[in-house]
């Protein structure tokens, strides 16, 4: 019986809830016992072949591109899961949310006091995705079927909802688990 398919993605944040994935230790290969990971950094696939039961996207939406990869998760996976604060949140991309992108973009191509840029120019080549006017959490841009926060979430947090998931039980993850305090 083939194996169900596991999708995972980074989009705007710092890649913290990949590491708190392979931070489930020697639980990794338990894991790679029960699923195939598919389109995923951690295998380096990186467009999708099949249906995955499930998809983990950490990360908030910042551009053109994220939308894309997230609307293409929401199409190929039967679950999808906003993993970590930037996901469910925004988290620290977001804080860009309260400056208008005009002044973002100044700051950084243009006035930033490690700028160097004689042209004065802020980049717009084509090729290079078109930045949204805000950081969007991913709830806002797509259906979202479990919400798993933390900066990042801790991997016992992550591995709990994963088996939880496949053997067809209830998430009930405790209160340790998931406490900021």
């Amino acid at each position: 019986m083939a194996k169900p398919k596991v999708a995972t993605a980074s989009l705007a944040g710092c890649f913290g809830c990949h590491m708190s994935i392979l931070d489930i230790d020697d639980r990794i290969l338990k894991l790679a016992e029960l699923v195939e990971f598919h389109k995923s950094p951690i295998n380096d696939i990186k467009k999708f072949s099949e249906r995955c039961l499930v998809g983990i996207i950490e990360g908030g939406c910042c551009n053109e591109e994220n939308v894309h990869v997230l609307q293409d998760f929401r199409k190929n996976c039967d679950l999808l899961i906003s993993l970590g604060d930037c996901a469910t949140m925004g988290g620290l991309p977001a804080m860009r949310n309260h400056v208008p992108l005009e002044e973002c973009l100044a700051e950084a191509y243009l006035h930033g006091p490690t700028v160097h840029n004689p042209a004065k120019q802020i980049p717009n080549d084509p090729e290079i995705p078109l930045i949204l006017d805000k950081v969007y959490p991913l709830h806002e841009v797509v259906k979202i079927d479990l919400h798993l926060p933390g900066c990042p979430p801790p991997a016992d947090a992550i591995w709990e909802v994963l088996v939880a998931l496949l053997n067809n039980k209830p998430i009930d993850l405790k209160y340790g688990l998931l406490r900021y305090d």
